[in-house]
């Protein structure tokens, strides 16, 4: 009896699944919007907002002050601790928010910084903008789905096979989730930068990135020990093998772990190369890290090294020198490098871009176009993992526990 009822129960279920998921999404699109700080790497005093291809409403505190029209534009001015708004140049009032809201889903606005002068931007959604630290704090309340647009086009530019879209979306979402409330105390979610997820525009150009974002709606990873959302980690290259977490951020991740990857190998970023003079090079590393240069064996090795695969240290582990502190210093675009002495220089031969550790962008696009699904693809980088979906979740978190015991 108990198995009867058990099955009509989820027999009943399965009919009205399509249903329930379709009615939690809109409400996920609706009530769940994730706020972004954009143009963070700059002290915005200024800027501008015009109108794209849909009005917006005027918002000063809780008053409404109409609509943007296609010929107008409006200023928000930091003023102190407070925000000035203006209409074509006629100030308005003084504020503690301005707010632009869209009349309706699809529709974006232009953003043009005035001081400093920046390039302008265009994004979906409503902005709210108030007087930050430094600088105004200009915040896009945008649905995720517009969100993970930007940012796949942002972070993987167009082009790409679809499948590869589809990795880069499931990882997006999943960092985004993972790192919601990064920036709570400056009163958004996420920022615009690399070290949230590069988020530079609304989606544009490549309308392949909406369909890849709509097919794998409300998916993310977990890892399999623990159920939680996993560290999404992702990087441009790796230059043939990814990377350990503990070598870049003392942290071992156990389904981060170092994977030989011949599908970026022979892509634009796989190799590099960049000369540095001598005496930078030799005082950096006697000064910062008490390098013994007068010791026999290494005077002659402090400006030769062969990693022919990723290694966590300069020459040796127990000289101290971490090989992402010689990236940083010396601006390189990974620590996946061998080096030697050529004259007044050393020369430093480099393998892929970024970190290193995770999905390899270039990798993921090279396994897509050879007819790979995004699941392999994320599977591949990311070790004992699961696949979640947020509708389906949402909705068994809906039913209650006596029910699920019949």
């Amino acid at each position: 009896m108990k198995l009867l009822v058990k099955s009509l129960y989820f027999s009943q279920m399965k009919n009205c699944i399509g249903l329930i998921i379709l009615l939690i999404s809109t409400q996920f699109v609706i009530a769940n919007d994730i706020r972004v700080g954009v143009y963070r790497s700059h002290n915005v005093q200024s800027v501008d907002f015009s109108y794209v291809d849909g009005a917006y409403f005027i918002i000063g505190d809780s008053t409404n002050f109409g609509e943007l029209s296609p010929t107008e534009f409006v200023s928000v001015v930091r003023s102190g601790n407070k925000v000035v708004l203006k209409k074509e140049g006629k100030t308005i009032g003084t504020f503690d928010k301005v707010v632009l809201q869209p009349h309706f889903y699809d529709i974006s606005i232009r953003l043009r910084p005035r001081a400093p002068i920046l390039k302008e931007r265009v994004y979906y959604d409503a902005f709210e903008i108030v007087s930050g630290e430094k600088g105004l704090t200009i915040i896009n309340v945008a649905s995720y789905q517009h969100y993970l647009g930007g940012v796949i086009e942002s972070e993987g530019g167009g082009g790409r096979h679809i499948e590869y879209y589809k990795a880069q979306a499931v990882i997006s979402r999943t960092y985004a989730l993972m790192h919601y409330n990064r920036h709570r105390k400056e009163g958004f979610n996420l920022c615009d930068q690399v070290h949230c997820q590069a988020y530079y525009s609304r989606l544009t150009h490549t309308q392949l990135i909406e369909k890849a974002v709509e097919e794998t709606a409300g998916i993310y990873i977990v890892d399999s020990t623990t159920n939680r959302y996993i560290e999404a980690y992702f990087h441009a290259n790796c230059g043939g093998q990814t990377s350990s977490t503990d070598y870049v951020w003392r942290e071992d991740i156990h389904y981060l772990q170092p994977i030989k990857d011949t599908f970026c190998i022979h892509t634009r970023q796989a190799t590099w190369e960049k000369k540095i003079p001598k005496s930078e090079w030799r005082n950096y590393l006697i000064n910062t890290f008490y390098y013994p240069i007068e010791d026999s064996v290494y005077k002659d090795l402090i400006y030769t090294f062969d990693q022919p695969y990723r290694k966590a240290f300069y020459i040796s582990p127990h000289l101290g020198i971490p090989l992402r502190d010689l990236r940083y210093k010396f601006n390189l675009k990974s620590t996946f490098f061998s080096c030697y002495p050529e004259g007044n220089y050393v020369v430093l031969k480099g393998r892929g871009f970024g970190h290193g550790v995770g999905l390899c962008q270039e990798g993921a696009m090279g396994m897509a176009n050879k007819g790979l699904s995004y699941r392999q693809i994320l599977a591949f980088y990311y070790e004992g993992i699961q696949f979640r979906q947020y509708f389906v979740q949402a909705f068994f978190k809906q039913i209650p526990n006596d029910k699920l015991s019949l």
